[in-house]
């Protein structure tokens, strides 16, 4: 079946005269660069200060960068199963963080931006975290990716690390039977990582593997999925960028990862492909604010990780691509990471999936069209199925939900947590992101005729996704994948 978004496009004309038909033929490289628990403003052309993160700033001097742009869920296996599928990820049954214990994973019949791809012979890797099912039925090559090397799930899920990092007693990291932390390269097994020393290789290692994938595929068609396992903690640097930034750890940590993009970039420049890829760099949610100064900022947007607030959802987000993003370019329409999969098909004339997806085509965004508005509405699921706010346009209806506050408590320091409540009471609101992106305000009373119009929008949503908060199941929603039982 033709891809129907592909059609209306063979006659838009971008900035600079090119056509979707010419973004079809050419075909780019893409490497999509995506963070662990980095926040808003945790890069230098978002506001980052006391290191410096150069390579990364010059993406967004040479590309587009996007101040409204969102996570699926802001917390790891739920986000992750947005990008890579183009789906709200309680449409495909993924909840959350999987653990090491989990018995499930990303279901094999759901379609990856991977797989989409090969219907054009592109070749595939991801690299670094994983945290879509750490079982072999559920790894990255059995999700449509050629190679495969890194976690299958976040660095802190080992014993070591909760018995001694977090001060949990013993007793309760022997009850949760997490095994060490493995790092996989194919299907396989290659080592176990048993000390945090031994994580500060990590970014290192990422990096060096991804440039061997390009230098091999220069001559192909490529997609590389760069997920590295930091920001998360607990945050690990090699020693060549140890001590160096002014904000102690973390900033290191953002200086070396800093270093990564630079090296890949310098990659595709040395083998001439610079003009023929598409950058994508972002997060997978926002920062987790308890670890203090082992977490990351939000840049003023309110609560974190795991929230449905600004600063758990709204991440930063640069795309880079010669001669079709125009350079040095703000894009403040809301875009999404479900939405890269769409867009990609679009560039590469590839059908979409044959299960109904939630992306949008954001290609008129990427190549300048100043009236383009293809996503105006966004859907803040979180808790598993909670419908816990909607968005159009500039305005955010909150509704009441039990959720995870950071707010009161002392945050933690050198790795170990400050508190938080996990069952905090929010009244809601509604908020106007324009004049009050803090979500501080709330100015329901005002503007009554708005809160039924986004109403209206979260009711369409409960009929299709669900509602675990007006107990509303849903009726388009998919299960995740289930460990077969040769496997259990």
């Amino acid at each position: 079946m033709k891809n129907k978004l592909f059609e209306p496009l063979l006659i838009l004309t971008s900035a600079f005269g090119a056509t979707a038909t010419a973004c079809a033929q050419q075909l780019p490289n893409i490497v999509l660069i995506f963070m662990d628990d980095m926040g808003y403003g945790d890069i230098g052309s978002f506001g980052a200060s006391q290191y410096a993160t150069p390579n990364i700033d010059q993406l967004a001097a040479a590309g587009m960068r996007f101040t409204n742009f969102y996570v699926a869920q802001a917390v790891s296996s739920a986000s992750r199963a947005g990008l890579l599928t183009g789906c709200y990820p309680n449409r495909v049954g993924i909840q959350g963080a999987l653990s090491p214990t989990a018995k499930t994973g990303l279901n094999p019949k759901e379609e990856t931006i991977a797989e989409i791809l090969k219907q054009r012979d592109y070749k595939t890797a991801a690299i670094g975290k994983w945290h879509l099912g750490h079982h072999q039925e559920f790894l990255p090559l059995q999700q449509g990716f050629d190679e495969y090397f890194g976690l299958p799930y976040s660095n802190d899920m080992w014993p070591v690390y909760y018995d001694n990092t977090r001060n949990i007693p013993p007793e309760y990291a022997r009850k949760l039977n997490y095994p060490e932390l493995p790092l996989i390269e194919g299907n396989k097994t290659i080592k176990e990582i048993k000390t945090i020393e031994e994580q500060a290789g990590l970014t290192t290692s990422y990096t060096h593997k991804a440039i061997e994938f390009i230098e091999k595929n220069k001559k192909n068609h490529f997609f590389l999925y760069m997920a590295h396992s930091m920001t998360h903690v607990p945050l690990a640097v090699s020693d060549k960028f140890k001590g160096k930034s002014e904000q102690g750890l973390f900033g290191d940590v953002m200086m070396e990862i800093d270093w990564s993009v630079g090296e890949i970039i310098k990659t595709l420049e040395k083998n001439g492909l610079t003009n023929k890829t598409l950058i994508i760099f972002t997060s997978d949610n926002g920062p987790w604010l308890s670890f203090g100064n082992h977490a990351g900022s939000t840049a003023g947007l309110r609560e974190g990780k795991g929230t449905s607030y600004e600063g758990g959802q709204r991440v930063p987000c640069i795309m880079k691509w010669p001669d079709h993003i125009p350079q040095g370019t703000i894009c403040n329409r809301i875009a999404s990471t479900i939405d890269i999969l769409p867009t990609l098909a679009t560039i590469t004339g590839c059908n979409l999936p044959k299960m109904k997806i939630d992306g949008i085509n954001i290609l008129p965004l990427l190549t300048g069209d100043k009236d383009a508005n293809p996503r105006n509405t966004f859907l803040y699921y979180f808790r598993g199925n909670s419908l816990e706010a909607v968005r159009k346009g500039n305005w955010k209806l909150v509704f009441p939900h039990p959720g995870r506050s950071y707010v009161g408590f002392q945050p933690g320091k050198d790795g170990k947590p400050g508190g938080l409540d996990n069952d905090f009471s929010f009244s809601g609101g509604l908020y106007d992101l324009r004049r009050d992106p803090g979500e501080r305000y709330d100015v329901s009373e005002s503007y009554p005729e708005i809160v039924k119009e986004l109403e209206k929008i979260a009711d369409e949503a409960r009929q299709d996704l669900g509602d675990d908060l007006t107990n509303n199941r849903g009726k388009n929603r998919r299960e995740s994948g289930k460990l077969s039982e040769q496997n259990i």
